[in-house]
C-alpha cells in the first residue's frame, strides 16, 4: 500500500522508467483546492486490450515481474483517486508512449500524505537506466523544474555520495522555497 502521494508518483513513474522511455516527464501542481499529477512518457506504449485490462488488479504485464501474477498499482491508485473525489485518465498508444493523469480532492479527509518529494525525485533520479526525466512542481504561484540530466551535469553526476547530498540538498531547497 502506498503511504504518501510520493510514493503514489515514484510508483507511476517508475512504470514509464521500465516501459523503455527515454523521456518522461512528471507534473506534479497543487493549486489549494486539487493535486494533480501528469507523466507523459515515450516507452513502449499499450495497445488498447492492454489498457483495458491495465485497472484489472488480477493482470499484470507478461514478463514484467517474475513472480507475480497481479498488478495493484493502478487498481489501488484508482482506488485512492476516487476515494478522495478526484480521478484518473490513461491514454496510450502502442510504440509511442503513455500520459497518466489522476488528480485527488486537496483537503479531502482520505488523502494520503505528501511525503518527501525532494526525496521521491532523487530516487527516481537514481533509477537505473538510460533515460532523463523532467519534474515540475507548481504549487500556489510557484514552481520549479528540473531534469535529471541537469541535476547530474550540475553535481557531478549521480552516481558518488558526495553528489547525491548535494543533489538531495538542492532539491529539498527547492521544496523548501514552494512552502
Amino acid at each position: 500500500m502506498h503511504a504518501s502521494i510520493a510514493d503514489v508518483i515514484a510508483d507511476t513513474a517508475q512504470n514509464s522508467i521500465e516501459a523503455g522511455a527515454k523521456n518522461v516527464s512528471v507534473s506534479l501542481v497543487e493549486d489549494g483546492e486539487t493535486i494533480a499529477v501528469t507523466i507523459i512518457d515515450n516507452g513502449k506504449g499499450m495497445d488498447e486490450a492492454t489498457q483495458r485490462r491495465a485497472f484489472d488488479p488480477f493482470y499484470t504485464e507478461p514478463g514484467k515481474h517474475d513472480k507475480r501474477k497481479v498488478g495493484l498499482g493502478l487498481p489501488i491508485l484508482k482506488q485512492i483517486c476516487e476515494e478522495c473525489d478526484g480521478g484518473l485518465s490513461l491514454k496510450s498508444e502502442k510504440g509511442v508512449g503513455t500520459t497518466l493523469s489522476y488528480r485527488f480532492a486537496a483537503k479531502h479527509i482520505d488523502l494520503p500524505p505528501m511525503g518527501d518529494i525532494a526525496k521521491m525525485v532523487l530516487a527516481l533520479f537514481n533509477y537505473p537506466g538510460d533515460f532523463d526525466l523532467v519534474f515540475t512542481h507548481r504549487k500556489g504561484g510557484e514552481e520549479y523544474t528540473i531534469s535529471r540530466s541537469e541535476l547530474a551535469d550540475a553535481v557531478g553526476g549521480l552516481e558518488s555520495v558526495e553528489s547525491l547530498a548535494l543533489a538531495g540538498e538542492f532539491l529539498s531547497g527547492q521544496e523548501e522555497a514552494l512552502q
